[in-house]
């Protein structure tokens, strides 16, 4: 197990090939600190004692004790473990806890690569089992890497007039692949290794797209394009919300990047690559039932304290607000729970969570995103951007202003007055409050997504069947 420390270093020392605003960067960047410094925050709770059943557990491979974001799931515990670490994690951070996209590529791989070798006689499984066990032992940080740029979205892969639209092989060699392409999203900056997968189902033609490896994050001809989320700046008033953040959206181009077969997990079996870009997808929906209801709950807590502070906490309409974030954060959970509860074994031994009720709590997260920045929003009334600056608070000539006109409740000192509504400020409007939005809609896979993966599981015909008996139709 590693420490923060042992992160950092290991992070610090990897080769320059990130591109921030036209600047070729290192991984110790001041851009990327909230990032790192929210990554590093698994690895001090992973070693805490309180923590240690959330955050660690046994490999099967070892059976020595290991992070749990490198283990796919073996049983209903580790599934209902998986969601209730990352809700924790997502609270001390009071966002994205950087580590589960990681952990759902490993569980997704874990089912298909044995299930395309059951079908045609590769080798995909046991390399994997290697290099999850690698993973393990260095206690390393790997990516979720699904969307491809696609290009005209009206076409399939084969089609694009670009062919390098979606990720794709280019040469085949004896000791491995040639691979060209590209994948969007991911915080490929604070990652050890990049994992790769299909971002679609493919046809036989599209063969060449059906693609997944993992190589090291600085690895040759891997270039990352990064475009910085600004977190929250604070210069004397510190706070742990401002000390942590999304370390930037990034675009990880492959330039003719050759990966040695025991790194490659798919090359050209077509029929498995929409099989793995749902299984991935469903793991990291099954992730956004722990952490999208953390979110909800820092909502619900920020509301209830400006109530609070403001004296309004009785008030019938901001009551029922608040019992309407509370639903929404525990039937998210409840989702998640359910689809965990539900699961079956792969024959890898990995727990696959049940579908439906896994997309329906991505679903219902998804749609109430922006009502939950409305309600806060609401509540606090903007006063958050009309506070004092940090510098005018702290400037003593002006002491008597502005710690008397932020005043609320009179036994509520000035400071948390100023301390609360500066988060709020900056969970509402600030530049990573619209990423956080953003993610919080689209992260995972889009509403749309949920509703077409939950009609296409979901029994309808036993629906219409219940009707018809009670009609007298059967």
């Amino acid at each position: 197990m590693r420490t923060d420390k042992d992160y950092q270093n290991r992070l610090y020392s990897y080769k320059r090939n990130i591109y921030l605003k036209g600047e070729k960067v290192g991984r110790d960047h001041p851009s990327f600190q909230p990032g790192i410094n929210a990554v590093s925050e698994n690895f001090r709770l992973a070693l805490n004692p309180q923590y240690q059943d959330l955050f660690t557990t046994a490999s099967h491979l070892t059976g020595k004790r290991v992070n749990r974001f490198n283990c796919p799931p073996r049983s209903i515990e580790d599934l209902l473990k998986k969601i209730e670490c990352v809700r924790a994690l997502a609270q001390y951070l009071g966002g994205c806890a950087l580590r589960c996209g990681g952990m759902d590529s490993l569980s997704g791989l874990s089912v298909v690569t044995r299930e395309v070798d059951q079908e045609f006689g590769t080798d995909y499984h046991q390399q994997f089992l290697k290099f999850l066990q690698y993973m393990q032992d260095n206690d390393l940080v790997t990516s979720i890497l699904l969307t491809d740029p696609k290009g005209d979205r009206s076409l399939r892969p084969y089609q694009q007039a670009d062919p390098d639209m979606y990720l794709r092989i280019l040469e085949k060699k004896s000791a491995g692949l040639v691979v060209n392409g590209a994948k969007l999203f991911g915080e490929t900056a604070v990652q050890d290794e990049l994992t790769v997968a299909p971002t679609r189902a493919m046809t036989e033609k599209d063969g060449p797209y059906a693609l997944s490896f993992s190589v090291p994050a600085d690895y040759d001809g891997v270039t990352i394009l990064c475009k910085p989320v600004q977190a929250p700046k604070r210069k004397k008033i510190k706070a742990p919300y401002a000390d942590y953040g999304y370390p930037g959206i990034t675009i990880t181009v492959f330039d003719k990047v050759f990966v040695p077969w025991e790194r490659v997990w798919l090359c050209g079996e077509w029929k498995y690559a929409g099989r793995l870009s749902s299984l991935v997808a469903l793991y990291h929906r099954t992730s956004y039932c722990g952490c999208k209801a953390a979110v909800t709950d820092l909502m619900l807590g920020a509301a209830a304290l400006v109530a609070e502070y403001n004296g309004l906490e009785r008030e019938k309409h901001i009551r029922e607000k608040l019992a309407h974030l509370a639903a929404t954060a525990e039937q998210v959970y409840a989702c998640g729970v359910t689809g965990a509860v539900k699961a079956k074994p792969s024959s890898s031994g990995t727990f696959i969570p049940d579908p439906i009720y896994i997309n329906a709590g991505r679903y219902h997260a998804g749609m109430n995103i922006f009502h939950e920045y409305e309600t806060l929003s609401d509540i606090s009334a903007g006063q958050g951007i009309n506070l004092p600056t940090e510098e005018d608070f702290l400037t003593p000539e002006l002491d008597h202003f502005t710690k008397k006109y932020i005043k609320r409740k009179a036994d509520v000192p000035a400071e948390n007055i100023w301390r609360l509504f500066r988060m709020v400020d900056e969970m509402l409007y600030s530049e990573q409050a619209g990423f956080w939005q953003a993610a919080g809609l689209h992260g995972g896979g889009s509403p749309v997504m949920e509703r077409l993966t939950i009609l296409a599981n979901y029994d309808m015909d036993a629906k219409k069947s219940l009707v018809k008996r009670l009609a007298g139709i059967i």
